[in-house]
């Protein structure tokens, strides 16, 4: 970076009152000190003391935590209240990876509304509770009232690999869901191309414009009144599922987005129990699985 190079600061909402997009590999109160130029050393240093700080929406006070292109480094207005945080299952994990059973009800990722009761904050916590310099990345997300298979790498160079590439490497992404009704056919497949519209709803449209989908699904159990569901997708697109089975009179259990279905799990019908890929750089294939919600296979006894 040119050393008379400032980072320019974004709009920002509620509590935030500045925002910084990283361009390089830093460490953090390096890269406060070139957003702000004019303010004493003792001036910057406060707001790492004071707790005004966040990187990519977690409250950090660690002078020499490093930072990665394309974090976002934020300024508060008000210290970050931090929660305590609870255990998240972690089924799998090594030098590059951190496989966890999501719950769901949590989030993926820090919002502007939700610091830090998520998935990206709770296992943060938990690396650098090993080592203050440990990162984690995000490579892909899962909605936040959908359970089941996520993964989070330890290097930024895997997590680039990955997310450049994801749809290539992803060999499979399995879902169990719950609608209501019994299903025509035992098996199909829905295809679409999705839009967003002005609420932020996903919606399938003619126009090819649009993000092209594909659902197939497999009828597992079915009481008449709810089936559970199979579901492969062979694209990752938001909201996907709920949409194409929404949009075919099959609503997802619990989803009030997508319809007005009954809700008799107390949560969304949607757990996402496996994920397949090849690894970028060894070329393996790697498969994580996580069992059905018993109580999905209840519902539909």
């Amino acid at each position: 970076m040119n050393k008379n190079y400032k980072p320019k600061p974004k709009t920002s909402t509620n509590n935030q009152k500045q925002e910084f997009i990283v361009d390089e590999y830093t460490e953090l109160l390096t890269y406060l000190f070139k957003c702000y130029p004019s303010k004493g050393r003792n001036d910057v240093k406060a707001l790492l003391s004071k707790h005004l700080v966040t990187v990519n929406g977690v409250g950090i006070s660690q002078f020499d935590f490093k930072l990665s292109p394309k974090d976002r480094v934020g300024i508060l207005y008000h210290p970050l209240v931090q929660k305590v945080t609870p255990k998240l299952p972690i089924i799998y994990e090594d030098d590059e990876f951190i496989v966890i059973n999501k719950p769901a009800g949590l989030l993926a990722t820090p919002n502007d509304k939700e610091k830090s009761d998520t998935a990206y904050t709770i296992l943060l916590d938990y690396v650098q509770k090993k080592d203050k310099h440990n990162r984690i990345y995000i490579v892909h997300r899962i909605d936040e009232d959908t359970s089941g298979i996520m993964i989070f790498v330890k290097t930024p160079k895997l997590q680039e690999l990955l997310i450049n590439d994801w749809n290539n490497l992803v060999i499979k992404r399995g879902y169990y869901a719950v609608v209501k009704g019994e299903m025509k056919e035992k098996q199909g497949s829905f295809a679409s191309y999705l839009k967003k519209n002005s609420q932020q709803m996903m919606y399938s449209s003619k126009d090819k414009h649009g993000q092209y989908a594909v659902t197939d699904y497999k009828v597992v159990a079915s009481n008449g009144v709810y089936s559970l569901l199979d579901v492969s997708i062979k694209t990752g697109k938001k909201n996907q599922i709920r949409v194409h089975l929404s949009e075919n009179g099959h609503t997802v259990v619990g989803d009030d987005k997508y319809g007005n279905p009954s809700d008799p799990l107390g949560r969304l019908g949607l757990h996402a129990y496996e994920l397949t890929f090849t690894h970028p750089i060894s070329k393996k294939v790697m498969t994580f699985k996580s069992p059905i919600p018993p109580e999905f296979k209840n519902l539909v006894k």
